[in-house]
């Protein structure tokens, strides 16, 4: 593998003239320094797609974004005319150029990739390699605090000629610019989830669930609907937490919210409303949809165990819901839900009762 400007016997000065007009490198890249700068994934994008190869010579720049989670690199944007991989996973038997950078954190240059041998890249490594006009390019892990956060890609130089270190240097300098900056949007990204998000269950806090209740709340009066809403209590929760310790207590409360994630749409809202009771918003939701989907969560729930060192530990759900119009506060429909849910906890447990919002008092 070749590497940067590190290990080059000769390195880029930033205020040499360039051919382009008598500016600088240096001059060039401070602008693009400052573009990059920011917590805007679209504008970061936009300046590699447009203004990375202007500076560095090549006809074609595509820019992926690592979800860590997963292990797979996303294809953020790029400038090529034909089609592009949108995902590739990290976890390949046989891993291509830009899966090697990631896992190596080194930037790759490629003079011929056909002849390359450091890596060797296989041809069945190489599926877009007939679309290019040279067979030169360079993939460049984006790094931020020693972890990979994307890939920048570049392939054929204008000129025709390899990358020199001149080139590697300006390319190195440029994607530590752009992998600071990602990881900084991923870091604020992270913050904002913590502020908003339970820890134990990763379903959103107390405070959210109401701020967004508020905000469908505002969207049904102006555009009208009703309001679904969803209370849940876990059964006998203090019981296992004095039979088998509150960590035991920790996991039925991880695995029940998974179970009820599991039962609800990406525009519904699940939330860890309290220590061993959670609420789903449903907007724009008939009572009769909503009431199949506490049912369904009743019974993923209590369909099966949970195992604690060798133990299983019966679980189970009382759910409460009602339909409401958008003059409804957030504190009554919170509250009328409730009463349906403790109604439903009366009655044997693991079952759901309904408030009738119409009728003003009617539980069934």
């Amino acid at each position: 593998m070749q590497q940067g400007s590190k290990n080059s016997e000769h390195t880029v000065k930033l205020s040499d003239k360039s051919p382009n007009g008598g500016i600088s490198l240096l001059e060039q890249v401070t602008p693009l320094a400052r573009q990059v700068n920011c917590l805007d994934i679209k504008n970061i994008a936009d300046v590699c797609i447009e203004n990375i190869p202007k500076l560095v010579g090549v006809r074609f720049v595509s820019l992926y974004i690592l979800d860590e989670a997963t292990s797979i690199l996303h294809l953020q944007r790029h400038n090529h005319p034909f089609l592009l991989n949108k995902i590739v996973s990290l976890n390949q038997n046989s891993p291509s150029p830009m899966v090697m950078a990631v896992r190596s954190k080194e930037l790759i240059r490629v003079g011929d990739i056909e002849s390359h041998n450091k890596p060797i890249i296989r041809k069945s490594q190489r599926a877009f390699a007939d679309n290019y006009k040279t067979k030169n390019c360079i993939i460049a892990p984006l790094i931020c605090q020693d972890k990979v956060v994307g890939v920048l890609n570049l392939a054929d130089k204008m000129d025709g000629d390899n990358f020199d270190c001149e080139d590697i240097a300006l390319i190195e300098l440029i994607s530590q610019l752009v992998g600071a900056s990602i990881g900084n949007i991923k870091l604020f990204e992270k913050v904002q989830r913590q502020a908003t998000t339970d820890g134990l269950t990763g379903l959103v806090n107390h405070k959210t669930f109401y701020d967004i209740l508020e905000k469908e709340l505002r969207r049904s009066r102006r555009h009208g609907g009703k309001i679904c809403l969803i209370m849940i209590d876990i059964d006998n929760l203090k019981k296992i937490n004095d039979a088998y310790g509150h960590r035991a207590g920790d996991k039925v409360i991880k695995e029940i919210s998974r179970r009820i994630k599991e039962c609800v749409r990406q525009i519904d809202t699940a939330a860890r409303y309290g220590g061993d009771e959670f609420a789903i918003i449903l907007p724009n939701t008939s009572l009769a949809d909503t009431t199949f989907v506490a049912e369904r969560m009743v019974a993923a729930v209590s369909h099966s165990p949970i195992i604690w060192k060798k133990e299983r530990i019966e679980i189970s759900i009382s759910v409460g819901l009602g339909e409401y119009g958008s003059t409804a506060s957030p504190e009554e429909i919170t509250i009328l839900s409730d009463q349906a849910l403790y109604t439903a906890k009366r009655e044997g447990k693991n079952t759901v009762r309904v408030f009738e919002y119409s009728t003003k008092r009617n539980l069934k």
